[in-house]
């Protein structure tokens, strides 16, 4: 293939922010230099969709050798919390990202104040006594004018001496806003003589004290953030698009020459099925205990999902997927669950679980021999080797893969059937042992000793194959079993019920009484597994030396393979 047609071909598979991009470098602006940034706010735990914004910021600066900067906008004392700065830092290196510099709007506050006077002075901002409601009433309609505050033409001198009185902590939150003076009449709500500036005093900002009494909105600080960095591209998503002509307003009464703007590129934010991105309805589901704090592995959070046992390969392969446009839309959770069981496929090594066991003893085994059994670690590496896992006469096996009086087609465990013991024997189940109560709680069978792998008869053909573990050898633990936690596909979306009435009730399930394999004492937490036939699952941090805890990351079942062999 030639060169000119691999780039033609690269070039059409650009998404249209990276198509922004190369013609700016094509036109020399910014003198080709590229540089973006990450402006969470520390109000919370970044989630899914934070992921998809943190992998275009810093992909763009690596795919174009510019820089990414980490900044907080750190605008509200009122949510913020330095907790919420460490988890976001943990976050973005977990994903596989490095910043170049690390800033927070509050490094600006000082050029922010001084540029918020220098408005005063020039006539575009005023101080205004009214009430948020009485602002927020004059406003007017997208197809009425606002009325202006009768505020909006006090003097000059008046306007400079109540934002330095605001400053200083003389009036109470709430007394006064400083709001700057462009048009009640524009079409674009924006522009309706926005607030800038309002007095928080009773909150502490967690990296300036009490130093500052007034903050300013995040409109104001954003664009003039880009500014003092030197960004070129800022990326946000399309709920701000609204905002940019506002965000270009600020800058150019900021700006002193034409030579250089900052360039806001919006793009579709992530919404997911039976998931809610809302910053506020996540921290209402941890402070009302309805999860089990930010990293619950039901929550959408990178840290819920990293405790779950995603990997950073997976989240950035499904953003990859996904891509970038500028309409907005829902994706199918299942793909992110597809996206994880492809990276998994490959790296996890595959052990034997038993989930809800019930006994099965070899009858014709003999008593107190121990074979250790060779376990390829993952079928799809060759180069992951192996394990042996301890076979003996009684085993454990799934309650679920024996049935006594079992229909044609059940190819598991049944009287009379032969079934083939993962990397063991083939065993003939011969009955079953019950309770008072009718339950099951022993299963008989007899091994065929010339069955084993490298053995005469081991080619013999069954149809059915079984996991299972030592009742001897074999530890136990807990396990615990995630599903979605909506009940409904977009709860973002259902109007008529709150939200805690669409929370799926079965969301999490706790089996207490597994089984696994010796193999997992070894194990770290986080680490992966593939339990075979039932899923991939991880070690959870809270495990003990006596109490191994895992977490389902997902099943093997692929729903969005299927779905998309339909379409």
């Amino acid at each position: 293939m030639n060169e000119s047609k691999t780039n033609e071909e690269a070039k059409k598979s650009l998404n249209f922010i990276e198509a922004f991009v190369e013609k700016d470098l094509e036109e020399g602006k910014n003198n080709g230099r590229i540089q973006t940034r990450f402006p969470p706010e520390p109000n919370g735990y970044l989630h899914i969709g934070h992921a998809k914004a943190i992998c275009l910021d810093f992909g763009i600066a690596e795919r174009y050798n510019g820089i990414c900067n980490l900044r907080f906008d750190d605008t509200n004392p009122v949510k913020e919390d330095v907790e919420y700065v460490d988890s976001i830092m943990e976050d973005i290196r977990w994903l596989g990202f490095r910043w170049n510099e690390i800033y927070y709007a509050s490094d600006y506050f000082q050029q922010l104040f001084d540029f918020a006077i220098r408005l005063i002075k020039e006539g575009h901002a005023y101080v205004d006594e009214q009430s948020a409601e009485e602002i927020a009433r004059q406003k007017g309609t997208p197809t009425q004018p606002g009325l202006e505050s009768p505020y909006r033409n006090r003097p000059v001198e008046e306007n400079i001496d109540l934002f330095l009185r605001m400053q200083a902590g003389e009036l109470e939150e709430g007394r006064m806003t400083l709001r700057a003076k462009i048009d009640m009449a524009s079409p674009n709500m924006h522009f309706r003589d926005p607030i800038i500036y309002r007095i928080i005093k009773e909150h502490p900002h967690h990296r300036t004290g009490t130093t500052w009494k007034v903050y300013p909105m995040y409109d104001f600080a954003h664009g003039q953030s880009d500014y003092f960095e030197g960004v070129t591209h800022s990326l946000c998503t399309l709920e701000f698009e609204v905002h940019r002509p506002l965000y270009d307003y600020y800058i150019h009464l900021l700006k002193k020459d034409n030579t250089y703007l900052p360039r806001q590129i919006e793009f579709n934010r992530l919404n997911l099925t039976y998931t809610v991105m809302s910053k506020r309805k996540l921290l209402n589901l941890v402070k009302e205990g309805l999860v089990n704090g930010w990293d619950d592995p039901r929550m959408p959070t990178i840290c819920g999902y990293r405790r779950r046992g995603y990997t950073p390969q997976a989240i950035r392969h499904f953003v990859d997927k996904i891509g970038y446009t500028k309409y907005d839309g829902i994706v199918d959770v299942a793909l992110l669950e597809h996206a994880i069981r492809e990276d998994l496929n490959v790296k996890a090594p595959r052990v034997s679980a038993v989930l809800d066991p019930v006994k099965l003893i070899l009858t014709n085994y003999p008593e107190g021999q121990v074979e250790m059994m060779n376990a390829v670690n993952n079928p799809e590496n060759p180069s992951a080797g192996s394990h042996t896992i301890a076979f003996s006469r009684e085993l454990y096996i799934e309650r679920e893969d024996f049935m006594e009086n079992a229909p044609k087609k059940f190819f598991r465990m049944t009287p009379g059937q032969e079934v083939r013991l993962k990397n063991a024997y083939i065993v003939q189940c011969t009955g079953c042992k019950k309770d008072a109560n009718g339950e099951v709680e022993e299963i008989y069978a007899e091994y065929h000793p010339l069955t084993l792998s490298g053995m005469p008869d081991s080619n013999r053909k069954v149809k059915g194959t079984l996991h299972w573990v030592s009742v001897a050898h074999s530890l136990p633990a807990e396990v615990r079993l995630y599903d979605r936690l909506f009940i409904v596909e977009n709860p973002s979306e259902d109007k008529e019920k709150d939200f805690h009435e669409l929370l799926n009730p079965n969301s999490l399930t706790v089996l207490t009484h597994c089984r696994v394999e010796a193999e997992l004492q070894k194990a770290k937490p986080l680490d992966h597994f593939q339990f075979q036939r039932i899923g991939y699952f991880n070690l959870d941090p809270d495990s003990k030396d006596n109490t191994l805890i895992f977490n389902r990351t997902v099943s093997l079942k692929d729903t969005w393979s299927k779905l998309k062999d339909k379409l």
